[in-house]
Parts: structure tokens; C-alpha cells; sequence
């Protein structure tokens, strides 16, 4: 379980800096690393200084490690090719290009140099997960139609959502009551009332994003993981908000602190 919960934890952290997964309107790449690449790192940071405070504080030596079975032979010609248009790719999104257009390249390109039968990739694919997401966006686009953006307006209203502190704490609850990607299709409708739309959208990237390291429910990835990690390892609930809730805490005031400070 401790081998899994710093991969869980830490891809929310880095995740904030995934302007290619978060896309913003009117917000460029470059822009984006600028102002959420110092929360990546402290988040980082968060993680790393929870997980060895709740788990290995004065119990460095008796850590003991295991030999590795069955170690994955590595092909270091497909290793190299993915390196290098992974390089090219994060060059492309540096340069100002859409990413959008710039990751379709970049897989392109790792598709049809391909060398591995194709069967075996599809083999892979988590062919249930790709149904959930279809069912998350329906749900989600349902929810759009039967006028529940109109009632979150309201809301924002009477809560007065246009101040930072309080986007960022309802973002991260909504995120862990419907998952942080339907949060942020709900929320986003609420971001053109802000008195300044850029702070907004780079809070609720941010605070839907660290958010989702409070319960496992909180992110889709946290689910793929979890469950996959279950033929090694169950994590509970408990298990996970025992970690989650104080790094959920301090990465998203340190986040939002900073983002109120570069603002």
C-alpha cells in the first residue's frame, strides 16, 4: 500500500501542472507553467513531507526492501523514440502551439512507427473505463440541460463564489462528490461572472485538480489505481483519507495562497 499511495498523491500534484490536460480558455501553455508549476512542486513537496511523517518518521532503518521478480525487460529503442517526442511535444506546447493539435501529433507519430503488435496494446485497454467515461459525460451533459448551471449560478450568488478562498473550498467539495472532471464541466459556466476570469480558471484548475487527493472518489485516476492495485495491496477508504485529507488540505492553501500572492 505504500508503494502506491506517493504514485496516487504525487499525480494530483504534478497533474496541476498539466496545462495539456487542463486546457483553460485564453490561458497558454507557458502562462499556465508559470503560475501553477511553483504549486506542482510544493505539492510535491506536501506529499513527500505527509507520507514520511504519517509512515517512516524515525523508522528509516527498519525500511527493508525486496528483490524484484519478474522485472520488465526494457526496449530501449521504443524507450528513446517515446523520449524524444515527448521532448518535441513539450517543445510544441513551449513554443505556443495547441496542444490539443500538438499530443494528436506527437501519438500520431508514436502509432505509426509503432513495432509492438497492435493486439497486445489492445489487450491493455481498460475497455470498462473507457464505458464510465462515456456514462460520466452523458450524466454530467444531462445535468447541464436540466438547468442545474442556471441553479449554480444562483448559488454563486448568494455564496459569493467570486471570492478566491471560497471557489477554491467549493470546487475541491464538489470535486469529491461528483469526481473533479464533472466538477469542472459544472463549474466552468460560473467562471465568465468572475471580475477576473484568469485568477478564476487557474483556481479551478488548480483546486479541482489537488482536490482530487482527498478520497479515492475524488479522481478517476484514483480509482484506475487503486483498483489495480488490489492482486498487491487493498486500500480502504480510510486507508486513504487518513493520507489524503491533510495533503488535501496543505497543498490546496498553499495553492491558493500562491495564486492570490502572483495575482
Amino acid at each position: 500500500m505504500r508503494s502506491t499511495l506517493p504514485e496516487v498523491l504525487s499525480r494530483e500534484a504534478g497533474a496541476t501542472v498539466a496545462g495539456a490536460g487542463d486546457l483553460l480558455p485564453g490561458i497558454g501553455y507557458r502562462d499556465f507553467l508559470l503560475h501553477l508549476g511553483p504549486v506542482a512542486l510544493g505539492g510535491l513537496f506536501l506529499d513527500w513531507f505527509v507520507l514520511w511523517w504519517l509512515y517512516f518518521r524515525g523508522r528509516v532503518h527498519d525500511v527493508r526492501t525486496e528483490p524484484v521478480v519478474n522485472a520488465v525487460q526494457i526496449e530501449h529503442a521504443a524507450l528513446l523514440k517515446a523520449a524524444a517526442v515527448a521532448a518535441l511535444v513539450l517543445a510544441g506546447f513551449l513554443a505556443g502551439f495547441s496542444p490539443p493539435l500538438v499530443a494528436s501529433v506527437g501519438a500520431a507519430v508514436l502509432l505509426i512507427t509503432r513495432t509492438r503488435d497492435p493486439h497486445l496494446v489492445y489487450e491493455e485497454v481498460d475497455w470498462g473505463l473507457l464505458v464510465f467515461f462515456v456514462g460520466l459525460f452523458l450524466i454530467v451533459g444531462g445535468a447541464e440541460n436540466a438547468g442545474l448551471t442556471r441553479h449554480l449560478l444562483g448559488l454563486g450568488e448568494r455564496f459569493n463564489l467570486q471570492h478566491l478562498g471560497v471557489f477554491t473550498l467549493v470546487t475541491a467539495i464538489l470535486s469529491n462528490v461528483v469526481s473533479n472532471v464533472p466538477a469542472v464541466m459544472l463549474l466552468k459556466s460560473l467562471v465568465s461572472q468572475f471580475a477576473n476570469p484568469h485568477s478564476a480558471w487557474l483556481i479551478l484548475a488548480m483546486a479541482s485538480t489537488l482536490a482530487g487527493n482527498l478520497t479515492i472518489t475524488g479522481s478517476v485516476a484514483n480509482i484506475i489505481v487503486v483498483e489495480r492495485a488490489q492482486k498487491e495491496a487493498v486500500i480502504t477508504f480510510f486507508d486513504y483519507f487518513r493520507i489524503g485529507l491533510p495533503v488535501t488540505l496543505l497543498t490546496l492553501l498553499f495553492g491558493w495562497l500562491w495564486l492570490s500572492w502572483i495575482q
